[in-house]
């Protein structure tokens, strides 16, 4: 481990951190890999007389939130904890992964033999490297968001030995269920989220459909060589997982169309709206391995789950909305072949997006039966209606693992934590010091 110099921002004290870990954990004396991570101290207090809590962010592939002095939950847990924001592999700080490094590993069969080794696995045994050295072999609090959730199950199934406590926060994954399965589930959720949006705003459904219509004639360039097409433009719908997010996606829509001396046109503005919201270039690793979170069939490949699943539901078939009058419905969190041609961030990738959706041999995630016999102090926040993650398989989960306390709500979305800020973290150290 190395550590920087200290600095400060308003009410806090930051120190840099840079370890080293084996690519894949099983050989140790293997491929190393740097991992990056920030630790937040309140000023005036001894980090040195704080227990750790370690933050987990969603994803998979985003780093983890940079905050500014106390902001959000931050200010509750600084409180009582030294909080250490890790970069995942593969995320922000942490040896990068994208379309510029990727091809440093070879031919794409190569690359792809490299991103099976970002999931939840790799995560928790880079967690379990890096504690000793930290916490001089103390258990942490874990609190995980989203995908970060999924982590500290696999945790609590894997290394229990190394938590104090966990926290999750819309997060709580299916034990057993397949990326079918999850995409079985999650459409429903979708649509049920554009119903709600267009109850909120029905002028968006007419301006849904002329949009739809105009790219289905004339798909268009988005800055940067985006290319946006009917399927990309219904993939907005990543929106409406969020607290503010249907408002979000109604005013991006509210002034799509300009007039020129040609006709009406999609407006600059939009365009540049659109790409802020639908490109991976700052985050590519949630489209390479986002079905491969949900594989634990050593026999079975995710084959493009969310693709397959989807044409079997036409009402989300933007050719046969535009030929009637249905509203257009908007595409959730989902991942497709399409993004890797679209999207130049992707594009280069779009061969070792294949052969990962068509690898074998995912191990099981999360062990029942260690679960069941828990002895670490768990609470959940489960969001009643998420789209991201399903409340059934959620709440199923929940009964499944010993101890585990839940606070169901239907106050937040899938962003609870970020919206709900000290009132969230709060809740859940309630639940957790109930329990022990």
């Amino acid at each position: 481990m190395t550590t920087a110099h200290s600095y400060r921002q308003p009410g806090t004290v930051l120190t840099d951190h840079r370890f080293s870990v084996p690519l894949d954990h099983a050989r140790p004396d293997g491929e190393r890999i740097e991992l990056y991570a920030r630790e937040v101290v309140a000023a005036g207090k001894d980090p040195g007389a704080l227990p750790w809590l370690l933050y987990l962010e969603g994803g998979p592939g985003f780093g983890a939130r940079r905050f500014i002095g106390r902001q959000g939950w931050l200010e509750r847990a600084l409180t009582e904890y030294r909080v250490l924001f890790l970069d995942q592999r593969g995320t922000g700080r942490s040896t990068p992964v994208n379309r510029q490094t990727l091809p440093l590993r070879g031919t794409p069969g190569q690359q792809a033999e490299y991103l099976a080794h970002f999931r939840a696995d790799s995560i928790v045994r880079d967690a379990e490297a890096i504690r000793p050295g930290l916490t001089g072999g103390a258990p942490w609090t874990v609190l995980g968001q989203s995908f970060g959730g999924f982590c500290t199950t696999h945790y609590l199934s894997t290394a229990p030995e190394g938590l104090a406590a966990a926290l999750i926060t819309g997060g709580l994954p299916s034990l057993t269920a397949t990326a079918d399965e999850v995409y079985e589930a999650a459409y429903p959720r979708i649509e049920r989220k554009n119903r709600a949006h267009y109850a909120r705003y029905p002028m968006d459904v007419e301006r849904a459909r002329r949009i739809a219509a105009h790219l289905a004639e004339h798909p268009t360039e988005l800055p940067g060589g985006h290319r946006l097409t009917v399927e990309g433009f219904q993939s907005l719908g990543i929106l409406l997982g969020v607290g503010d997010g249907s408002h979000r996606l109604h005013y991006l829509l509210e002034d799509a169309f300009v007039p020129t001396p040609a006709g009406p046109a999609l407006a600059d503005a939009f365009l540049e709206g659109v790409r802020a919201e639908l490109s991976f270039a700052g985050h590519p690793l949630y489209a390479l391995v986002h079905e491969a979170i949900y594989a634990q069939d050593p026999a079975a490949p995710t084959a493009w789950a969310a693709e397959r699943v989807r044409a079997g539901r036409p009402r989300f078939d933007a050719d046969k909305t535009l030929a009637g009058d249905e509203p257009l419905l908007f595409t959730g969190e989902t991942i497709h072949p399409w993004h890797f041609t679209t999207d130049p961030s992707l594009a280069p990738l779009r061969e070792t997006a294949d052969l990962l959706a068509a690898r074998t041999g995912w191990q099981p995630l999360y062990d029942p039966a260690r679960l069941a016999a828990n002895e670490v102090p768990v609470a959940a926040a489960v969001y009643h209606d998420d789209m991201y993650v399903d409340t059934a398989h959620s709440l199923e989960t929940a009964r499944s693992v010993r101890g585990l306390r839940t606070w169901v709500t239907d106050e937040f979305e899938h962003d609870g934590v970020r919206a709900g800020g000290p009132r969230v973290l709060d809740r859940l150290l309630s639940l957790v010091r109930d329990e022990a």
